[in-house]
């Protein structure tokens, strides 16, 4: 049976890496990067869809995992999810520099909004508790499309396929969710 980052032995291997990764441990840090890679690698290729920039960003990704471990809180999200908002997070980041020089502003279609940044949110305990009791208020269907948005790299083309719903229908969804969890943590 292959065990995936999200069951309970692997997440917990991947808990203890962490740990140890944030202690200066470049043989945890070399294993993560082992177990890992090739989610992040995939969700990088995915929203920038250049190989070349996509490894870039890896790399960036891995740089910014071995300074920032430390933040890791394994009660406010798996390893899997963190490390996943970082690399999605760093894809952003190079679409962002990369648009003021593209002619097709399509291309933006499928990046989230800026407005809250996830691992901002992760890295602050006390924000993260709020985030989390915001989301909760939201009505399930918006609250797992948000987190497939911002946490697992989804965009908004691909959940309205999901979900059997026009582009502009998610669109909205995600866009009233945002501002009803806006609203909540402005309170």
């Amino acid at each position: 049976m292959n065990r995936g980052v999200n069951d309970g032995p692997a997440r917990d291997e991947l808990r203890a890496l962490m740990l140890a990764t944030a202690d200066g441990d470049v043989q945890a840090f070399e294993t993560l990067y082992g177990r890992t890679s090739g989610k992040l690698y995939g969700i990088c290729l995915r929203l920038l869809g250049n190989e070349a920039e996509a490894q870039d960003v890896l790399q960036d990704t891995y740089v910014k995992v071995w300074q920032k471990s430390a933040t890791f809180d394994g009660d406010k999200a798996s390893p899997i999810t963190w490390l996943a908002v970082v690399a999605r997070n760093k894809a952003i980041d190079r679409l962002r520099q990369r648009l003021p020089n593209s002619e097709d502003v399509g291309a933006a279609e499928g990046i989230a909004d800026g407005g809250l940044s996830a691992i901002d949110v992760i890295e602050d305990r006390q924000e993260s508790e709020r985030l989390a009791g915001c989301l909760d208020e939201l009505e399930q269907r918006t609250r797992d499309m948000i987190r497939a948005a911002f946490l697992d790299g989804a965009t908004y083309p691909e959940l309205a396929e999901r979900q059997g719903v026009p582009l502009g229908t998610m669109k909205s969804w995600i866009r009233r969710g945002l501002q009803r969890l806006r609203g909540c943590l402005e309170r």
